[in-house]
């Protein structure tokens, strides 16, 4: 069992070093704790699903959903205090300071540098995610049309999750009568 100390940690560490929010603390947390032992792939990916179907900030919902997986409602405080805390005292100090620095040349460069590492820090637990999800033809059809209406048709991708869930759970129904039918 993962102590609660090293939870805050490692949480902590990422929430401290992670710039971008959510999507980019997908790789920092999954090669920390899938490297550690204390998650599988399989459970990181349902995490990472369920984060992103709950209300609410991503990081902070994956925050929540590891810590309960490692140590239950006391792991889910410790993770998202642990990863909540650190930003909130770096943007504390930068708006503290912020003002006299804004128009420094230097600070401008550095944060247009650092836009290249969040588009990486995104792409890099996507394509991990491909792999491991193993996904069968009618996935990448799924993922194609959607990138297309969101990308070059502007449909809101509300739209896409209903019409996918409802699909979803009409082919599950299908599915099941069948099974049933099958048992008769």
């Amino acid at each position: 069992m993962v102590s609660l100390w090293k939870i805050f940690l490692v949480f902590a560490k990422i929430g401290a070093f992670t710039i971008g929010g959510g999507i980019p603390m997908i790789a920092a947390i999954k090669s920390e704790l899938t490297e550690k032992g204390w998650l599988k792939d399989e459970d990181f990916i349902d995490i990472i699903t369920l984060a992103q179907t709950a209300p609410g900030l991503f990081a902070v919902n994956i925050s929540i959903l590891t810590g309960h997986k490692l140590r239950g409602t006391k792991g889910s405080v410790v993770a998202t205090i642990a990863s909540c805390l650190p930003p909130f005292l770096i943007i504390l100090a930068v708006a503290m300071f912020f003002t006299s620095f804004k128009d420094n040349e230097y600070v401008i460069k550095a944060f247009k540098g650092i836009r290249p590492v969040v588009v990486a820090l995104i792409g890099v637990p996507m394509i991990d995610m491909i792999k491991a999800t193993k996904m069968r033809w009618w996935s990448w059809v799924i993922v194609a049309a959607s990138l297309t209406l969101v990308c070059f048709m502007k449909v809101s991708p509300i739209y896409i999750l209903i019409c996918v869930i409802v699909i979803s759970l009409a082919v599950a129904y299908y599915n099941e009568k069948k099974r049933r039918e099958g048992l008769k």
